[in-house]
Parts: C-alpha cells; structure tokens; sequence
C-alpha cells in the first residue's frame, strides 16, 4: 500500500488530465499527495446502506482508507481540499483487485466533511488504483527506496562543547 500511495498522485493527475482535460481548464486541480494508509477494517455485518459490499467473502477482502489533498485554482486564489477515500481490495491467483471505492469530500485543514459518500470505482480515484494495480501484476512498479537508518557504527559524532 505504501508503494501505491507513493504513486497514486501521478496516476490519478494522469487519469485526470486523459479523462477531463488539463486542470486549468476544467477546474479539477492538481492531487498533491495520499497520505499513509489506514487498515483498521469497519464492521460491515451491520450494514447501514445497501450500497456497501456484501461481507460473504469479508476474509478474502481488504478495507484500506486513506486521504488525498487536491488543490484546485480559482482565478487567482487556490482552494485546498481533502477527500477520504475508502478502497476494498481482494486478492486472487493474479495478485490483488479493486473493488468498490468510496469517495466523500471535506475542506483542508479543516477537515471538515461536506458530502456523503459516494461509490466511485468510476471515478479517478478508482481508476488510478485499478491502473496502478495492473502496472503492478505486470511487475512495472518501482519498489519503494529502502529506508536508511544510521548504525551506533556509522552515526556521526556528537561534541559538547
């Protein structure tokens, strides 16, 4: 998850441009970055809607929510907006699958919710992630760039003075 939210923004600003046109002329913005995800699952067997999944195969299903931060441009003032996003992942024989995705959309830094949530598999979102996946299955994916830690050997010296 780590590896597609480092890359999610490009995809997702791809798709966009591809999809609606360039950002100056169809106001949509720019996705600036995703942030870490979150995998704490909802429980789902006491579904309040029935446009959420069905939890017959939940064990085979991955919840994963994270946010975006967009900014979009408004003559000469920008606008900063955060939307949530909801992914359900499932892994077959292949590698893994997008499932339904939900969308709702909120102010930065506020992060105040202004809409429900809607299903957007469709949407940018939802096709970044499924384009993603498929690059990824195909073994075109950078992996992410090892972390480098400093050994009690190779830390630099502190002095006092």
């Amino acid at each position: 998850m780590a590896t597609l939210l480092r890359d999610l923004p490009s995809y997702a600003n791809r798709v966009a441009t591809r999809s609606l046109g360039p950002a100056s002329e169809t106001g949509f913005g720019t996705i600036l970055l995703a942030s870490p995800a979150e995998f704490d699952p909802i429980d789902l067997s006491q579904r309040p809607s029935s446009r959420l999944p069905s939890t017959a195969n939940q064990a085979e299903v991955r919840q994963v929510f994270f946010t975006t931060l967009e900014r979009r441009y408004q003559g000469q003032e920008s606008l900063n907006l955060q939307r949530f996003h909801w992914l359900f992942l499932s892994k077959g024989e292949a590698g893994w699958w997008l499932g339904p995705v939900y969308t709702t959309v909120g102010s930065y830094p506020d992060a105040d919710v202004v809409a429900p949530p809607q299903e957007s598999s469709a949407g940018i979102i939802g096709q970044a992630v499924t384009l993603w996946l498929r690059d990824c299955r195909a073994g075109a994916i950078a992996p992410l760039a090892p972390v480098e830690t400093e050994s009690p050997e190779t830390a630099p010296l502190e002095t006092g003075e």
